[in-house]
């Protein structure tokens, strides 16, 4: 874990630590290219313009991740933070100056396709991907402690819009359905629906509701780390894992061409 590419220290986490207060980015790195690379940058520049209110210099951030990719094995994950060591608990729209905090962890091996509950639960500013992340893991721990894998997050209408990490898709009738409720435009959800338009497969954002999912032909949830997966089961209801369009998923993400970080 380095900011500003040397080792932190634990003083300087501090205001990460205490406050949560920062956004952040995480990118899966094979051989020092990423799918997406341009998406991610752009999230990090309009992300900081949100949260701290400044610019965002993009070659420094390409820079600092490149070296921490650089030192690791391959692939990995690359997350960065982007946070301010000095921020006042008290005056928060002072000017920011924030940092650059890269941390790197292994790729996940590949996973079995997760069990979902449901809950409602939306995230503050959901089009952003900041660094609050108690309420979505505490919806995620009471999921595993009703012995399911993961949460699928609904609004107060039952709409359905997210996971804590992911976003979610479904099949139905040949064709791919995006939920329409807030939230995060997850890059790899908008790498892969651009894929399949490439593809001839229909592809549409919807409002999809509670009430909606026994309609649905399988489910896939989606993020940088490990790409596409297919969903076993919402709140005990089992869905397809061999769908043909599930294989048309992962072939075409696995396709994407990546860009040199």
């Amino acid at each position: 874990m380095e900011l500003n590419g040397r080792p932190v220290t634990p003083g300087e986490l501090g205001s990460l630590a205490l406050y949560n207060y920062g956004h952040f980015t995480t990118m899966r790195v094979e051989d020092l290219r990423v799918r997406g690379l341009s998406l991610h940058l752009d999230r990090l520049l309009g992300d900081c313009r949100v949260v701290h209110g400044v610019e965002l210099d993009l070659d420094r951030v390409r820079h600092l991740a490149r070296r921490a990719a650089s030192a690791a094995p391959s692939p990995v994950i690359i997350r960065v933070t982007v946070f301010d060591p000095e921020l006042d608990l008290a005056h928060p729209a002072a000017k920011a100056r924030p940092e650059i905090l890269v941390s790197t962890r292994p790729a996940p091996p590949d996973r079995q396709p997760p069990s979902l509950g449901v809950a409602e639960y939306e995230r503050d500013l959901p089009q952003v991907k900041h660094s609050g992340m108690f309420g979505p893991l505490l919806q995620r721990r009471f999921a595993q402690a009703g012995g399911h894998d993961d949460v699928l997050f609904t609004d107060a209408r039952a709409r359905v819009s997210e996971g804590p990490t992911w976003n979610i898709g479904f099949v139905k009738d040949g064709g791919v359905v995006w939920p329409g409720a807030d939230r995060l435009n997850g890059v790899t959800m908008r790498l892969l629906d651009q894929a399949l338009r490439r593809a001839g497969v229909p592809s549409a954002t919807a409002e999809v509701d509670t009430g909606d999912l026994a309609a649905m032909d399988a489910a896939f949830i989606t993020d940088a780390a490990a790409g596409p997966r297919p969903v076993r089961s919402i709140e005990g209801a089992e869905l397809s894992l061999d769908h043909p369009l599930l294989t048309t998923l992962r072939r075409e993400y696995a396709a994407l061409p990546a860009d040199p970080l």
